[in-house]
């Protein structure tokens, strides 16, 4: 899934002359956490509530209330900023984003074009909201882990067992990792199986591969077949 689908637009930005007060208003405003700073049409910094906090904290305590709203309304933005700014191209995948992002260890990044314009934001909420939705977890079906040989045809044999049964598949994930030597973990999201039929269905998996877990999203109910 690419960045453009999912960055935050339109990009609500503050100008590196504007105050410390008027940047914290804005955020309040429009409940965000991250403002990209602009000069002149062209990015120049990033500023958090990480900064706006970092910058007042220090002097707040021996500050009256009016020393201190006298304070954040002469601070400017361009004084607190983050200058070197990390940014990702829209055409990037989300995957793409959350890696730069957790190396770094930031919570967002400006999204630019071919051109280097911004145009857009993506932030951790963004990055939920796409994981939410490529795994299905919104359908509150089923999900499923399993410990599959790595064959030809073995993910679809699994898949096929489970539209026998009248579902309908929401996602299907596999990977390599934390498997034993020729075999994948697979993680199945799945609905519309009836509850009255679920036992028969997940003897037929058994059969097949090695059931790690299941959880009834629905009902709330999550079932271990194996520790590791």
């Amino acid at each position: 899934m690419l960045i453009r689908y999912w960055m935050s637009t339109p990009v609500i930005t503050v100008g590196k002359k504007d105050s410390m007060q008027q940047a914290g208003i804005l955020m309040k405003e429009n409940h965000i956490r991250l403002l990209p700073v602009v000069h002149k049409g062209g990015l120049c910094g990033i500023l958090s509530d990480r900064d706006l906090k970092r910058a007042s904290a220090s002097d707040a305590t021996s500050l009256d209330i009016h020393e201190l709203l006298y304070l954040v309304s002469k601070i400017k933005v361009a004084d607190i900023m983050t200058r070197e700014v990390v940014t990702v191209h829209r055409d990037w995948t989300v995957e793409e984003a959350a890696d730069l992002m957790l190396d770094r260890k930031i919570s967002g990044a400006p999204v630019v074009d071919d051109q280097g314009q911004l145009c857009g934001v993506i932030t951790t909420i963004d990055l939920f909201k796409a994981t939410l939705y490529i795994t299905g977890l919104k359908k509150r079906g089923f999900h499923l882990a399993l410990v599959l040989a790595d064959t030809p045809g073995s993910i679809m044999e699994i898949v096929n067992v489970v539209r026998e049964f009248g579902g309908r598949m929401a996602s299907i994930l596999s990977t390599y990792e934390r498997a034993p030597a020729g075999y994948r973990n697979v993680y199945l999201r799945f609905y519309e199986v009836s509850r009255d039929r679920i036992e028969d269905m997940l003897k037929v998996l058994k059969g097949k591969a090695r059931l790690r877990y299941m959880v009834d999203h629905r009902e709330n109910r999550r079932t271990l077949y194996d520790k590791h």
